[in-house]
């Protein structure tokens, strides 16, 4: 069933949530996912227990968490970030900048500063898709409109000096973005061009490796420190991988991988044997 596999374990963790695209780890020690009719689940990772504790009713795609374990949380119906406090209380954090609404946001990740950068995918392949900036206080602006391509995933460099994009369409790439000293948006690289995916998710590793999750086809790839690109896994049938979307390291060592599957009901477990980069977590007010 798993190819391209014969010395890394892929199992499953949990099941029974509906078609989980977002994923992400909290500081409590939780893994946080959430559904497509607006569910967001709290996991014990060690206990697969799943409490289904907040509801956006929409459909929640990326999403990341402050140091007060608040969920912050791109909806796709609503059109907006919705923020969910730790006992379920929703209520909007941006809906876009003024007279620039968001049309699909997808993904989002907090710098050091509290700053969340939220890719805006615009619709599909129509290239209307735009990268936001939230600031602290939640005011919204648009960051970048150069890669219009359905930007999907986003996640910092170890060393938070560029924006890694995963743009899903029209070449399907990886790309990133310069943050500039002064915040503003730098100069652009494509990194890798994958033909025949739609890459979904991004997340590196403590070593500085790129792991890769793909919607399209059942694959997730790493890219080393040097480029060089691997399959690390892919499922041709579809099951145990079944549209890998948003990837995250998780546990108390940061050391196990998962990955959420749009197109199933799971929560997917790699053990790479490497260590997650950093992420930030910033103390923001309210």
């Amino acid at each position: 069933m798993v190819s391209k596999n014969d010395d890394k374990q892929v199992s499953v963790l949990v099941d029974g949530l509906d078609h989980p695209e977002g994923l992400a780890w909290g500081l409590d020690g939780y893994l946080y996912a959430g559904g497509e009719a607006g569910q967001i689940y709290r996991i014990d990772i060690e206990s697969k227990d799943i409490d289904q504790f907040a509801c956006t009713d929409g459909f929640v795609l990326g999403i990341a968490l402050d140091l007060s374990d608040n969920i912050y949380a791109c909806d796709l119906v609503n059109k907006c970030v919705q923020k969910i406090s730790p006992d379920g209380v929703v209520s909007k954090y941006s809906e876009g900048a003024l007279n620039s609404p968001f049309i699909t946001p997808n993904y989002a990740v907090f710098d050091a500063l509290g700053n969340l950068y939220v890719s805006d995918s615009g619709d599909w392949d129509l290239d209307n898709g735009s990268i936001y900036k939230v600031n602290p206080k939640g005011e919204t602006h648009i960051w970048d409109t150069r890669l219009k391509e359905f930007p999907n995933g986003l996640c910092l460099s170890p060393d938070s000096d560029y924006l890694y994009l995963a743009m899903s369409l029209n070449v399907p790439r990886i790309s990133r973005i310069k943050i500039k000293d002064d915040g503003s948006a730098g100069e652009i690289e494509d990194v890798v061009e994958l033909p025949g995916t739609v890459p979904d998710g991004l997340a590196f590793d403590i070593e500085g490796n790129l792991y890769i999750g793909c919607y399209r086809p059942d694959r997730i790839y790493k890219l080393d420190q040097l480029g060089q690109l691997d399959v690390l896994v892919e499922d041709y049938q579809g099951t145990l991988m079944a549209s890998p979307t948003n990837l995250a390291f998780c546990g108390e060592n940061s050391d196990r991988m998962f990955s959420a599957n749009l197109g199933r009901w799971h929560i997917t477990e790699y053990h790479v044997g490497l260590k997650g980069a950093p992420l930030h977590y910033p103390k923001l007010n309210g």
